[in-house]
């Protein structure tokens, strides 16, 4: 085995607050190597972020690290430090330089005020001390290593006006601008699309081959640890409870909550109307009468195309100005849907699918009227949403609902959850003000909540509760047709389970009509009757969801398959 580069010891974290110290990483032990790629998974609060921030000594104030603790770290010098009693200076040498991070979200990581270059830059000249001429070269270098087109003139460009795809690999260009000995990758893919998500993972391979870092990945995507780890640390309530090579975590899991994450995932070949949860899996509940054959689905197909066409996409173009002349006339466009036909019948689930930038968000934006139609027509119940009355336009919105990716920012922080699941419903005068409330914790309880959270606020919520508040929302206006715009792709897969039976069972008891869009492909297939692959605007294949998986006809369908693995 190649040469052990990092040893901690009896971690422990303590989190304390005006309430109560809480420990989130409870007494763990591992050792990293060169070059290997250790993935250490688990849902959120399990401990992951907390591990990988304690290396880094990036701790929030209220986190205390145990006097028990130790951390070994051998550096480029061939020097063995403990970076729990070295002086702030030799952290500061050590952070970014020899053990460099990838955070979660490029966007909140990146400076907006400042240009992608000269974030660069800074750490090049603090860390290497080169002159601003050598540092600028050797950014656009790393820039083209990377793989950002344009390299000379991204580095003049800010965060915003790059893709999530591009702005992740100006992280990846600041982290191994000093070639660190562990780059540490926290979510690094989350949100991302498949495509853009493998590209990222196979730059990070060949440039661990160059240098030969040590990657720790943490992330809660089993998909992901499959094809691009070593070895695995199952971390669940801030303990390692498993740790092993990779094939042995798939194929040999000993542990009751890893063999519970890995049944959690949709299995796209082995269709199942309700997914097992964490709770059913540890427990060794399984849900009866839950496969679906193909005979059922044919059935319910065959059903579907007798129901009325809810939604008719005709022609559907929506184009945003990118270039103007002098008189302020449009030189360019950017077609973001271009030329889209479909239909969506009363009471299916039609799945879109494709990479970020296809336009999927845009059809969403535009089914609500949050978007301008360039071209084309939406039909709804064979009407044009263009021609509505200010009256059936009211009841339009009513009827039809979006729950957003985001439900942080979904949600307003000043609010109390129970205003907000109200507020739709004074708007558009549904139940009387007295009854209101009891609409409210009824609907929290339908989605897994109960009437103690009626006065808490979003802050006070995990990412999954945040996303029942988001559907309890848009059930208070006893709406027919949602729109779940990547609602569950940035969820642990245990609490993704969750919510995607939570949709599940609202279709059968509220007759729901859905148009669900997601870049991957595994959730779209379980929860969808019908899948339309997007692509740089245009719609490039549309059949049912088992045709498209097993028989896909369309080269990029195929390539997003294939890139599922």
């Amino acid at each position: 085995m190649s040469n052990m580069i990092l040893q901690i010891e009896n971690l422990s974290v303590d989190i304390e607050s005006d309430y109560e110290k809480i420990r989130a990483v409870k007494d763990i032990t591992f050792s990293m190597y060169e070059s290997e790629t250790l993935a250490i998974v688990g849902e959120s609060g399990s401990g992951k972020s907390i591990t990988a921030l304690s290396l880094m000594q990036l701790l929030i104030l209220q986190a205390k690290i145990d006097n028990q603790s130790k951390i070994l770290f051998v550096n480029k010098k061939k020097e063995s430090l403990s970076l729990l009693h070295s002086k702030k200076e030799t952290i500061e040498s050590i952070r970014g330089n020899e053990i460099a991070m990838i955070f979660q979200e490029p966007m909140t990581s990146l400076n907006p005020l400042m240009t992608c270059g000269k974030q660069l830059t800074e750490v090049i000249q603090l860390h290497l001390g080169l002159s601003f001429k050598m540092a600028k070269q050797k950014a656009i270098e790393l820039f083209r290593e990377v793989k950002i087109p344009q390299p000379e003139i991204t580095f003049y460009k800010y965060p915003h006006q790059l893709s999530g795809g591009q702005k992740q690999r100006v992280m990846i260009a600041i982290a191994i601008s000093c070639h660190p000995k562990i780059l540490i990758a926290d979510e690094p893919t989350t949100a991302l699309d498949i495509v853009v998500q493998s590209d990222i993972l196979l730059l990070l391979k060949n440039l661990q081959a160059k240098y030969k870092m040590a990657i720790l990945f943490i992330t809660h995507d089993l998909n992901v640890v499959k094809h691009f780890a070593d070895r695995v640390i199952v971390m669940y309530k801030g303990e390692i409870v498993e740790m092993n090579p990779v094939n042995e975590i798939f194929n040999h899991a000993m542990h009751p909550y890893t063999k519970a994450l890995l049944q959690c995932r949709p299995d796209a070949k082995n269709r199942v109307k309700f997914l097992p949860t964490l709770q059913d899996a540890m427990n060794n509940h399984n849900i009866e009468n839950n496969s679906i054959s193909d005979e059922t689905s044919l059935e319910r197909l065959e059903k579907l195309a007798k129901e009325k066409t809810l939604f008719e996409f005709c022609d559907l173009h929506v184009w945003y100005p990118i270039e103007k002349n002098f008189f302020n006339k449009v030189k360019t466009w950017y077609k973001a849907v271009d030329g889209v036909n479909f239909q969506i019948k009363k009471g299916e689930t039609v799945g879109l699918v494709g990479e970020s930038g296809c336009g999927k968000t845009t059809i969403g934006k535009a089914i609500v009227k949050l978007t301008d139609i360039t071209q084309g027509d939406i039909l709804y119940n064979r009407k044009s949403i263009l021609q509505f009355s200010k009256s059936e336009l009211q009841e339009y919105r009513r009827q039809v609902q979006i729950i957003f990716q985001d439900p942080y920012s979904s949600l307003n922080p000043r609010m109390s959850i129970g205003n907000a699941i109200k507020e739709p419903m004074e708007v558009h005068g549904i139940e009387k003000e007295k009854n209101r409330k009891d609409k409210v914790i009824s609907l929290l309880e339908k989605v897994g909540l109960n009437a103690a959270h009626y006065e808490r606020y979003p802050h006070e919520f995990s990412g999954g509760q945040r996303q029942r508040i988001c559907i309890a929302r848009a059930l208070a206006l006893n709406s027919s047709f949602l729109i779940c715009d990547e609602s569950v792709s940035a969820l642990d897969v245990s609490v993704q389970a969750q919510v995607l039976n939570l949709l599940t069972s609202l279709k059968d008891e509220y007759q729901f009509t859905y148009l669900f869009i997601s870049h991957d492909l595994n959730v779209i297939k379980h929860i969808s009757d019908h899948l339309a692959v997007m692509q740089k605007g245009k719609i490039v294949e549309y059949n049912n969801s088992h045709d498209i998986y097993f028989n896909p006809q369309n080269d990029y369908t195929k390539l997003l398959i294939s890139t599922m693995g």
